[in-house]
């Protein structure tokens, strides 16, 4: 796999420095080690914070979503390497304003333990942290052990409609609260039809035919439910929906919001060839659709493949969803 690059081991600190020198109005590097995005202009006094974090390999999660009405700041590590409870504390100590922060991350061992030594540090300057873990992906284990599950594009939708609720005023168990319940509001699943090369490995995720695919995998190559031949877009979309609607049943009059995501590679083209499928499936299951996304909202470099996400809302939700929110990636006005 070929690669534009300099030094594999300069690989996130020269994309940082290039998308903060891109859009300044958005970014700036904070922390000793600049391994943390925070709001050029942070937000006013009295406001509560959100940060958020992970490996790098993913824009425009993590460090994208920084900007008003969205994060606050934002820890960043190595491609698919969780950042340091160091680097997590100063996205933290950026984020604050005086009403404490919410951290709001995938559910993944080294980002979990992190965060909470980052919230011990943060103790010594009297902030107040709470925490909301997503936990999207239906894939990766059964209703009973929801728990276990990894956090994927679903939390695309919780940095929004938390980060809307903190613009909003509340007070951190407020946004909290609401964090929480646009988390347990989204289903993901994913289908890989090829990997990636992480630039310090040198060498694919992991290896698949040129005539297969597999669906369920996670966003770091994680094994998914089954690999087979590549299926018709009819057909991936259709089973897709089918494992989404499963764990989250969607009936008459139910207002959900559906992104359908490009894991890198796959072009716009294809994206809407399976939006077509999931568009029927909604509507024929009496749901009316608010503010589809079709695009690349949460990535895995350049795997090719596709991630489905519903988010059911209520009024609470859709409010917060179609406040205005800014940053390089996503605008609503």
């Amino acid at each position: 796999m070929k690669k534009i690059l300099n030094n594999p081991a300069d690989y996130v600190d020269e994309m940082l420095k290039g998308l903060t020198a891109a859009h300044p109005e958005f970014y700036r590097l904070v922390g000793e080690t600049k391994r943390a995005v925070a709001r050029a202009t942070p937000g006013k006094a009295g406001k509560v914070g959100i940060v958020s974090g992970g490996g790098s390999g993913h824009l425009p999660v993590f460090t994208g979503y920084v900007g008003p009405g969205l994060l606050d700041a934002c820890a960043i590590g190595d491609v698919f390497a969780s950042p340091s409870a160091e680097q997590m504390a100063d996205a933290i100590r950026a984020a604050d304003q005086g009403a404490g922060v919410l951290r709001l991350y995938g559910n993944y061992g080294g980002d979990i333990m992190n965060f909470d030594m980052a919230g011990d540090l943060v103790d010594f300057d009297g902030i107040r942290c709470t925490t909301v873990v997503l936990a999207d992906d239906v894939a990766s284990a059964p209703p009973a052990e929801a728990a276990k599950r990894r956090g994927v594009a679903g939390m695309v939708y919780a940095f929004k409609i938390a980060g809307a609720a903190a613009e909003a005023g509340h007070d951190l168990d407020e946004v909290t609260r609401i964090a929480q319940k646009a988390a347990d509001a989204c289903r993901s699943v994913g289908a890989a039809l090829s990997p990636c090369t992480v630039p310090q490995a040198g060498k694919p995720t992991f290896t698949i035919g040129e005539d297969e695919m597999e669906m369920g995998m996670g966003i770091h190559g994680e094994p998914g439910v089954w690999r087979d031949k590549l299926r018709p877009a009819d057909a991936i979309a259709g089973e897709m929906m089918d494992r989404l609607l499963a764990d989250m049943p969607v009936g008459k009059g139910d207002r959900v919001s559906v992104m359908v995501n490009s894991l890198g590679a796959t072009p716009p083209e294809e994206l809407y060839i399976l939006y077509r499928t999931v568009k029927a499936r909604l509507e024929g299951a009496g749901a009316s659709i608010v503010m589809p996304l079709v695009g690349r909202y949460a990535t895995s470099m350049e795997m090719a493949g596709v991630s489905f996400t519903l988010c059911k809302l209520d009024d609470e939700l859709e409010g917060f969803l179609k406040a205005p929110c800014d940053c390089a990636f996503w605008s609503v006005k």
